[in-house]
């Protein structure tokens, strides 16, 4: 097994995302469709719109840029796309972790000539070691500057996204 050490406890995860239902509830925006980027941020948006006090849908696309490795290949595919019309609507990215930047403006970009009104990001951690792509992040729940992620909807191989806290794997 690969050793991990804590990085963020499951308390302190739920008491961020607590403070940024808040914060995104005192925006009151009208017509906000919450979009989870999956497979990683599902754990993250679930807890999110429960702590998010106005009228909002949910949906979800998957798009993939890293596959079963732990870098990226550069390359943004569309792999499950949404089943609601962004026309018009405040639309809310809800990502687990913005990295290189590269998804999250391709995503932006895409929805952007889908016609929405505006488009806001939320990530639950915010990992400015690779970011080669500038990115306005509008929501975050924890900056880090290094390490490979697990727990709470992050995975590495599909493994490890069940664990309720974060942790950095050592020996990758």
């Amino acid at each position: 097994m690969v050793e991990k050490e804590l990085v963020i406890a499951g308390q302190d995860i739920r008491k961020r995302v607590e403070e940024l239902g808040r914060q995104i509830s005192a925006e009151s925006l009208p017509n906000l469709l919450v979009v989870a980027i999956l497979k990683g941020a599902f754990v993250f948006a679930a807890d999110l719109v429960r702590a998010i006090s106005i009228p909002l849908e949910v949906d979800f696309i998957r798009v993939a840029s890293y596959g079963a490795k732990s870098c990226s290949s550069g390359e943004i595919r569309l792999s499950k796309d949404l089943e609601t019309s962004v026309d018009g609507k405040n639309v809310l990215l809800v990502e687990d972790i913005i990295d290189t930047g590269q998804t999250i403006a391709w995503l932006k970009e895409h929805l952007r000539g889908r016609g929405a009104a505006s488009i806001r990001t939320c990530t639950l951690i915010d990992k400015q070691e690779r970011r080669g792509q500038e990115v306005v992040i509008d929501y975050y729940g924890f900056q880090l500057q290094k390490g490979f992620l697990v727990g709470y909807g992050l995975d590495y191989a599909e493994q490890y996204r069940h664990l309720p806290d974060i942790y950095h794997l050592k020996d990758c």
